[in-house]
């Protein structure tokens, strides 16, 4: 392209590249020490976005026709599909829904994209009924709260789906001591449930490419306890059914006492203390979007252990995700709780400072 359309870049703005190359090297630190840190979601998408920016600028300095002009048409398809997705979001939500209700349990933990599809169509109205009987300033403060607040849980949700999408690219080697399957309900009382039973064949194929790759010997710890509707624990059940498909005896365990995703990662990690290797290589199985909080959790209980995810059906996935994210933002209530009190300050004064000069 001539410099007619496009200016010549300055040799010296290339030097830019610095900058996603370095986020990047922030973010690939961060990373390997704690793949399930918040953070980490703000150094990569700084280093993306930077990295596109320059991109942007280098194709530009190019001054080839094509290229440019096939570079801008991507952009502008990617702009009108993310446009699009964002009118569409309560449709789509609310299609989820109903494919959800036809397949899953009415509980309410299956309905989340049923409750958040109505509020997006409800908060135009109820903002435009509450114009009518509030007074004008009360109106306004709560207008600039709501959207501070909205913007606020936005941002950290794309953070959470930022860094679950990134870890699910983890690929741990092939000389780990111990794989954990964590648990999940029984069908019937004693029978592994389709999405359990994708959790041990995950955890299945990598004890067996481990085994071809470098036959490095692994123990698989099958955990989970005993429910009120089930009649056996989960952990027997999962051993079970991982005997059935080809594990030898010697190679599994089941741990019957946990209740939850903190018992599976504790309770197993006494398992492996017993076992007398020193520094064992963990990994633990459980369904890909249930990974990034899990791995939050083995960091809590003091398990240095990473994730492996199983494939989770496409339409359940919304509803997942959607917990998963209201299961990490309560444990950081109380900084979520500050964040709150200064949005309730800043809005206060966002109405009140232009009100004195009137």
């Amino acid at each position: 392209m001539s410099q007619q359309y496009v200016a010549a870049i300055p040799t010296v703005w290339y030097w830019l590249w610095a900058v996603p190359i370095g986020l990047g090297l922030i973010f690939t630190w961060r990373y390997q020490r704690d793949k399930c840190r918040l953070s980490n979601g703000l150094w990569f998408s700084a280093t993306l976005y930077s990295f596109l920016a320059v991109l942007a600028m280098t194709i530009l300095g190019t001054e080839n026709r094509i290229l440019i002009i096939v570079s801008v048409g991507l952009f502008v398809i990617f702009l009108m599909a993310v446009g699009l997705a964002f009118l569409l979001q309560a449709f789509l939500l609310l299609w989820n829904a109903w494919l959800v209700w036809r397949r899953e349990q009415h509980t309410l933990a299956n309905m989340l994209t049923l409750w958040l599809g109505l509020a997006i169509l409800l908060l135009p109205w109820v903002n435009q009924v509450a114009g009518r009987f509030l007074p004008a300033l009360v109106d306004e403060f709560l207008v600039v709260l709501v959207n501070l607040g909205i913007f606020y849980v936005a941002f950290w949700f794309y953070n959470y789906l930022t860094m679950l999408v990134v870890y699910q690219f983890n690929h741990p080697r092939w000389r780990q001591d111990f794989i954990i399957v964590l648990g999940a309900g029984l069908l019937d009382g004693d029978q592994v449930s389709p999405l359990l039973q994708q959790r041990i064949d995950r955890g299945l194929v990598f004890y067996r490419k481990q085994q071809a790759k470098t036959g490095h010997p692994v123990k698989m710890i099958f955990s989970g306890g005993q429910g009120a509707d089930e009649t056996v624990p989960e952990g027997q059940a999962m051993l079970a059914y991982a005997l059935t498909q080809g594990l030898p005896a010697t190679a599994g365990v089941a741990e019957k006492r946990s209740t939850s995703t903190f018992e599976n990662l504790k309770f197993s990690q006494a398992i492996i203390q017993a076992s007398g290797i020193a520094r064992p290589r963990v990994i633990f199985v459980t369904n890909n979007y249930h990974t990034f909080r899990a791995g939050m959790i083995a960091r809590q209980v003091g398990l240095a252990a990473d994730g492996i995810g199983s494939r989770t059906a496409g339409f359940f996935l919304p509803n997942a995700v959607l917990r998963e994210y209201i299961a990490i933002f309560v444990r950081n209530r109380k900084w979520h709780a500050l964040a709150l009190v200064l949005m309730v300050i800043l809005s206060g004064l966002l109405v009140w400072l232009p009100t004195l000069g009137a």
